[in-house]
């Protein structure tokens, strides 16, 4: 089906492009000690927000296709909800359906993992162990090991990644306690060897994304396949020690470990003749592990071994470059994203961010989709992140995509442009508070000197956020300051910066508006109608 956008007929759009700016973890939250977006110094923010052209949005739960509005929004939901302009059922929902109905244990790549390994091999599972419902869930590990004891399968190793980062920053021993007492219920139930192997805080082992650091993805591979890592009995003793050793130490940047026998030896290697099963739902962090076991031309590291195995994910983390190849879910097919109607109409775009959430506003705002609609018409901006912990360096690359973005509007070769500023999530997710503060203040800076350079051009802003987390960094629990990494649950800003307003529009009075609204706006803001598929727009136009 050909697509096609309409012209509004009262309202061109303008003269100049229209910059679409997200501030990546930039949410509007209380105002207390805790958020660093109210605590910074933010002149910019500080006067969109008072414009009349200013709204919240909701972007987690179901407003984006999670479960439920306990679920907090991420980047790769809050990209998909934009670029989509309608709400899809995403990774948690999609995988919550699959176990409710059992489908998931019907399909061949299920099949495939119990019967290639049940003979002489091990089921392994790895992934992300926590409830923070972003990247997977225990409850879907809990599901995989209960089916397995019902197959029958008599050997079972689990290889878990730490998270405090969706969860508190020090509660991975309440999963990991649990998990031991699940596998330990199950072995003596059943005379079965299902056992904790390694594992890793999720930003030192397995868990990079966008190419970004593959010394993590390689002592991922020494711990899991290889059984190359610090020596424990089990993992709580691992958690322990790392605590003891230091006190500040978050789940998140603990070093990978290895469980051994009674004579050292790691009791979980991956061999040939295994199955393995990454249970991680969402895509950005599983891609690099699933190339590690499943390319054979690979030079990102040296493997030194290459067992071979039945590899599946949870879902298919990438679809156009089929990773992996083998997966249990079926992943939203999301159809009809703004940049498909954008480049049937020929308008020219370009999108830019560092290597932290360039993925997002191309693979993610596309739909789930590598590379480019039309090249054509697009041009794709990837800033190379620093191989550094974020609080480090809080401003991270905010002015070199601010010099890149103006170069580009310059131009005169786009008519829409946009950008990811990481600096309120990467930063936000350290628990550096002080750094986080820095970060959003660094944002600031830069849409002030984007929207000196969108007026100079006759264009219009939207400076919007995908979910929040600069703006709750701690929470007071029994008179006890605790950090928080995750995501924020509050809604997120959005506002229109247009120089030349002459009161052709105004915002809607919509109570439930989230991040689907945006796509139709943006479409109004270009001089179209909204298309009939997406969430009603966030403006409506005057009659004359």
């Amino acid at each position: 089906m050909k697509l096609k956008l309409q012209k509004l007929k009262n309202f061109n759009g303008r003269k100049g492009p229209l910059l679409f700016i997200v501030m990546d973890g930039v949410g509007i939250g209380k105002e207390y000690e805790g958020n660093a977006v109210y605590k910074a110094n933010t002149p910019t923010l500080d006067k969109l927000f008072k414009s009349r052209h200013y709204t919240q949005l909701k972007a987690h739960g179901t407003a984006v296709g999670l479960p439920s509005d306990e679920d907090m929004g991420n980047s790769e939901v809050g990209h998909n909800a934009i670029g989509a302009g309608r709400i899809f059922d995403q990774g948690a929902k999609l995988v919550n359906k699959a176990f409710e109905t059992g489908k998931i244990f019907g399909t061949e790549i299920w099949k495939n993992v119990i019967s290639k390994s049940k003979t002489k091999g091990t089921v392994h599972f790895i992934g992300l162990l926590s409830d923070g419902n972003v990247h997977s869930h225990i409850k879907h590990l809990f599901a995989l090991l209960e089916r397995c004891e019902i197959e029958n399968v008599k050997k079972v190793r689990v290889h878990i990644l730490l998270d405090g980062r969706d969860v508190p920053g020090k509660s991975a021993l309440n999963y990991v306690t649990p998990l031991e007492e699940k596998l330990e219920t199950i072995n003596k139930k059943n005379n079965f060897d299902y056992k904790v192997a390694s594992g890793g805080g999720r930003m030192i082992t397995t868990m990079d994304r966008y190419n970004a650091d593959w010394s993590i993805v390689e002592r991922g591979w020494k711990a899991h396949v290889r059984g190359i890592g610090r020596n424990f009995k089990s993992a709580s003793e691992a958690i322990n020690t790392f605590y003891k050793e230091d006190e500040k130490i978050i789940d998140q940047y603990l070093d990978s470990f290895v469980i051994v026998d009674n004579d050292k030896q790691p009791i979980g290697k991956i061999k040939d003749g295994d199955s393995v099963v990454f249970f991680n739902f969402r895509g950005d962090r599983a891609i690099e592990i699933s190339k590690a076991f499943e390319d054979d031309k690979f030079d990102y590291f040296d493997r030194v071994e290459r067992p071979k195995i039945y590899y599946a994910g949870m879902m298919q983390y990438d679809g156009d470059t089929l990773i992996p190849k083998n997966f249990l879910v079926q992943p939203p097919e999301i159809d009809k994203t703004i940049s498909t109607y954008l480049c049937a109409e020929g308008i020219t775009s370009f999108a830019i961010s560092e290597t932290q959430k360039f993925g997002h506003v191309t693979y993610f705002w596309n739909g789930n989709r590598s590379g480019y609609i039309n090249e054509k018409l697009e041009k794709y901006i990837e800033i190379p992140s620093d191989k550094i912990e974020f609080d480090k360096a809080p401003k991270m690359k905010a002015e070199e995509i601010t010099d890149k973005t103006i170069e580009l509007l310059r131009s005169g070769n786009y008519k829409f442009g946009r950008l990811n500023f990481p600096n309120g999530d990467m930063v936000g997710h350290t628990g550096n508070f002080e750094a986080a503060v820095i970060a959003v203040e660094s944002v600031d800076r830069c849409v002030a000197e984007l929207l000196e350079v969108v007026k100079e051009l006759d264009g219009i802003a939207v400076v919007t956020a995908d979910h929040g987390n600069s703006d709750e960094m701690f929470v007071i629990k029994n008179g006890e300051k605790i950090v928080k990494t995750s995501h924020s649950l509050n809604p997120v800003p959005f506002v229109i910066y247009d120089p030349d307003y002459a009161d052709e529009y105004n915002m809607k009075e919509l109570p439930e508006a989230g991040l689907t609204n945006i796509a139709g706006t943006l479409l109004n803001l270009l001089g179209y109608e909204n298309v009939e598929d997406y969430d009603e727009s966030l403006i409506g136009f005057s009659k004359h």
